[in-house]
């Protein structure tokens, strides 16, 4: 089992996402993966600063994955996706399937994030003819459906093939819109935003009128209200045939997180702590994503 650090989905400044990835380098994570995957406007850092960022970290001895936007909206933004997939240097994580053409027709193998919607092996199938090396399983889905999709992907003959990661830490990305919610939170167009998300590097919390905290703003995604939390089913992933557990920053506290879960891996044993009162597992436990739920 190995540790995956997710894109940063949020705006933080430049000088912030460098100290963090300086960090990364000196921790026990082993893949990270780099890019602006929410909004082309936030452009705090440039193609140049991602690619110093991912040489660092592979000097580091990290393997690095380069991540693609996730909602494209015009012809500039898929000029981005290319620029990226045409890097000549890293392998890319496509999160829409303009990225998956890109790749596959220059012959590259890629990943997929989990906002590709793979429900199947025989999608998984079709995506590995294309050059499909990794996939992450799409946040809705439970630890008995990724047990059936692991399953068929046997019978199909491409369990060797294909590795497997699974979100397991961090605030979860649910829909994405072309509208930003953060934009017009402050009475600003999207075109006007003046950067605003820079305002709220963990996003906007929205609750529900009886004050329970339901979902997170973050420009144009609405993730989570609570922060997912399935690091102590990592024995019961490794079983399934899980290659990698995924963890999302929301702050430079995941390291901590991240290490301690790297240690408990490297030694065999039980992650100690299960998630708190205020986090969620509810979809690995095939329930409402956003509750807390025993074991089944």
């Amino acid at each position: 089992m190995q540790t995956t650090l997710g894109p940063v989905l949020y705006f933080w400044s430049r000088q912030d996402v460098f100290d963090f990835y300086e960090k990364v380098s000196r921790s026990d994570i082993d893949r990270v993966c780099l890019g602006e995957v929410t909004c082309s406007k936030r452009r705090e850092l440039s193609h140049g600063d991602w690619m110093a960022i991912a040489r660092m970290l592979t000097d580091a001895g990290k393997k690095v994955i380069l991540s693609t936007l996730t909602l494209l909206e015009s012809e500039s933004e898929l000029s981005q996706v290319r620029k990226i997939c045409d890097n000549h240097e890293f392998m890319v994580e496509a999160n829409d399937m303009s990225a998956v053409k890109f790749l596959s027709s220059n012959g590259l193998e890629f990943c997929t994030g989990p906002s590709l919607n793979i429900y199947n092996a025989y999608t998984l199938k079709q995506l590995y003819k294309l050059g499909l090396k990794r996939w992450v399983l799409p946040l809705e889905l439970s630890e008995q459906k990724l047990a059936d999709i692991l399953m068929q992907a046997e019978a199909l003959k491409l369990a060797d093939k294909i590795e497997t990661e699974v979100f397991s830490y961090g605030y979860m990305p649910l829909a994405y819109s072309a509208r930003c919610f953060t934009a017009r939170a402050n009475d600003r167009g999207k075109d006007e935003c003046e950067f605003i998300c820079l305002k709220v590097p963990q996003g906007i919390p929205l609750a529900t009128q009886e004050n329970q905290r339901l979902f997170t703003l973050n420009g144009i995604q609405t993730m989570s209200g609570h922060c997912m939390n399935i690091l102590d089913r990592w024995q019961d992933m490794e079983r399934l045939g899980v290659d990698s557990m995924r963890l999302s920053a929301h702050s430079h506290d995941v390291l901590d997180i991240a290490q301690n879960l790297a240690g408990v891996i490297k030694a065999g044993q039980p992650y100690g702590d299960g998630p708190a009162e205020d986090q969620c597992n509810g979809y690995w436990e095939n329930g409402s994503g956003k509750d807390l739920l025993m074991r089944r």
